[in-house]
């Protein structure tokens, strides 16, 4: 027995797990209102039943979530839980976090390497927001809850919003990441099959009306633990083996992951290098910074001074740093 499943167990429909039907057929997208509802049951008492503990599970606050979206953007989750509790218990809420100055925040992020720091300043940007009330029709102090209102905050993308407004405030439509098409592309015979998938419409079919906190969480953990790039369908009990395409044809191909580029010798490795040295000084000339950051800096070599501008003109245009020319030298300092 393998992880994608059985050689020859045998379904509620008389095929076999992990063989092709002998008619060629492959599981539809239910379209009786019936069968609809009985994968929304499957997926939602299988998550009720054991799903991964997470702390932002646990709560509805709008900041709380918007701080563990915001941190869960290409950083594995095992690692934002342990950053997740140290910046609340920094800045404990929405006001304390647009009270704080913004080069602390940004130094937070450096410490705990959870990687392009403009995200902390837009996330100090988007509590200030919220607390001097610039979110139309939404009163100083409050989140919006809508996913429309929420894109109006700084840094928050259609993705972010819709996550924040659905496990805040159960006010979102289906989330749609890479888990979510992953396991739609395996399941439904029409999305496996088309050229140009249309997620978000399958998506918004399944998920029950008025229920995106549950849902969303429960289809989202389903892409984490039993449908992965390794499927796991028999060892985690995946509630959509009865309709999936993936496990009644043996074809667990899915959409393209997009790959994360090398961390090691990066511009963002260098960049929060910058920031953090930035945050232990008051300042740095452009030398003392270069040698500070790579040992193979030389002012007029490959990796000098003009590469060195580059990485710290990006960063002012990020508002993180401050760049001032002298006839002397070049004095760089983080923006306050």
């Amino acid at each position: 027995m393998t992880d994608a499943g059985p050689a020859s167990e045998e379904l509620p429909d008389g095929t076999t797990a992990g063989a092709a039907r002998e008619d060629g057929d492959a599981p539809a997208l239910p379209d009786d209102p019936e069968a609809v509802e009985r994968v929304r049951e499957a997926l939602v008492a299988w998550y009720e039943a054991d799903h991964r503990s997470f702390p932002w599970r646990e709560t509805e606050d709008p900041y709380e979530i918007l701080v563990s979206e915001v941190m869960s953007q290409q950083t594995q989750l095992d690692r934002v839980v342990e950053a997740w509790h140290d910046f609340l218990d920094e800045w404990p809420t929405v006001e304390t976090l647009a009270a704080a100055d913004r080069a602390d925040v940004v130094g937070f992020w450096t410490d705990h390497s959870l990687g392009y720091n403009n995200r902390a300043k837009y996330l100090h940007e988007a509590a200030r927001q919220v607390v001097e009330g610039e979110v139309e029709g939404v009163e100083a102090g409050a989140f919006p809850r809508t996913p429309e209102r929420l894109q109006e905050l700084m840094g928050v993308g259609p993705y972010t919003a819709n996550a924040v407004a659905s496990f805040a405030f159960n006010q979102g439509d289906a989330v749609v990441d890479t888990n979510v098409k992953r396991v739609l592309h395996r399941a439904f015979a029409e999305i496996h099959n088309a050229d140009d998938p249309d997620y978000e419409t399958v998506a918004n079919a399944l998920m029950p009306a008025g229920e995106s906190r549950i849902w969303n969480n429960a289809i989202m953990e389903l892409g984490g633990v039993a449908c992965g790039k390794k499927p796991r369908c028999d060892e985690a009990g995946c509630p959509w083996r009865e309709w999936c395409h993936a496990y009644q044809t043996g074809d667990f191909t899915a959409p393209d992951v997009p790959t994360q580029p090398s961390f090691e010798g990066s511009r963002r490795q260098f960049r929060g290098r910058i920031i953090k040295l930035l945050g232990n000084y008051d300042e740095m000339t452009l030398d003392t910074l270069g040698h500070r950051i790579r040992v193979d800096y030389s002012p007029d070599g490959d990796h000098g001074r003009d590469w060195l501008r580059e990485l710290l003109s990006d960063l002012a245009d990020d508002g993180l740093v401050e760049v001032e020319e002298t006839k002397d030298e070049t004095v760089a300092r983080l923006q306050r």
